[in-house]
């Protein structure tokens, strides 16, 4: 008699963490594709995305919020009241700790906070990073891990190592989520990565081209919205070309400047960049033809943020 296939499991998880914690790295390495946008800047991710990974046994639906901080706008208030939601509706939260970092106050008070919620998720810890650091630093990290549980009051599911730039240790981090996932079917269908619209995918793209090499204030003050996209008319079928029509919106006419830069070099560069990756979003060539628009203090303006879709 054959024993009977482990039961299918579903659900949701989300990665934690604070600023260049590797969350968004890490979720791009587990669906093995890129859902979210990575930057060096804090609070990069703005939505919830949704990354999906299918295998026979299981399907495993990462969230990839952004991150928890001190508002100073009506979009970041916006955004931490999303970040407490998802919390409490994912099965299971991932605490990233970058192990070439020491836990501080703000990873206790990420935790804490978890902690405090009224229907908690099952929890893992995360030591990322580990291509940065030796074995003894990485042993000393794991044991600090481990002492949090008693003095945050919380219990870690496992405690993982893992490094997804170096690709180490990824599937163990989604051995042990799906472990801790509930039964259940399917609920994305096949070869379905993403529910992001590609559009805003796109939008994406270009908002990271966008944050490379501007000053710490101004990351906050970029959105970009798609006005128009399309196939070109006219082209051979086997020669399909996307024309995509973009803006950036900025809050001051002088981030504005920046964003054009010296005779439009830094915009030209931005477009550059992101067609690069919007040709391997799309499988196609695309042209892109993107505007600098100002809409003043956008993050601070109900109207603003709910047409910027935030």
């Amino acid at each position: 008699m054959t024993d009977a296939a482990p039961p299918h499991r579903s659900g949701f998880a989300c990665f934690v963490g604070r600023p260049n914690a590797g969350k968004s790295t890490l979720a791009n390495a587990i669906v093995g594709e890129k859902i979210a946008i990575t930057s060096s800047k804090p609070q990069t991710t703005r939505r919830v995305i949704r990354g999906v990974l299918t295998r026979p046994d299981a399907q495993l639906i990462l969230v990839d919020t952004p991150g928890l901080h001190r508002p100073r706008t009506l979009l970041g208030e916006r955004l931490n009241d999303l970040v407490h939601e998802t919390w409490s509706e994912v099965d299971v939260i991932g605490v990233c700790l970058p192990a070439s970092q020491r836990i501080g106050p703000g990873d206790e008070f990420l935790v804490r906070q978890i902690s405090e919620l009224p229907r908690r998720p099952k929890l893992i810890a995360l030591a990322t990073k580990t291509d940065l650091v030796g074995r003894q630093r990485l042993a000393e990290h794991l044991v600090r891990i481990a002492s949090l549980e008693e003095s945050l009051g919380v219990r870690w599911e496992a405690v993982v190592p893992v490094s997804a730039v170096a690709g180490d240790q990824v599937d163990v981090v989604v051995d042990e989520i799906v472990k801790l996932l509930p039964e259940g079917p399917q609920l994305y269908p096949d070869g379905e990565v993403t529910d992001e619209p590609t559009e805003t995918r796109i939008a994406e793209l270009i908002r990271e081209a966008a944050l490379e090499g501007v000053s710490d204030e101004l990351p906050h003050s970029i959105a970009v919205v798609i006005d128009e996209m399309g196939l070109r008319e006219g082209r051979p079928a086997d020669k399909p070309l996307m024309d995509i029509y973009a803006s950036i919106i900025v809050e001051r006419a002088s981030q504005k400047g920046i964003i054009i830069g010296h005779r439009g070099e830094r915009l030209k560069q931005v477009g550059t960049d992101a067609r690069l990756q919007v040709k391997k979003l799309l499988d196609m060539p695309a042209h892109l033809m993107i505007h600098v628009k100002v809409l003043s203090d956008w993050q601070r303006d109900p109207k603003h943020l709910n047409r910027l879709g935030f």
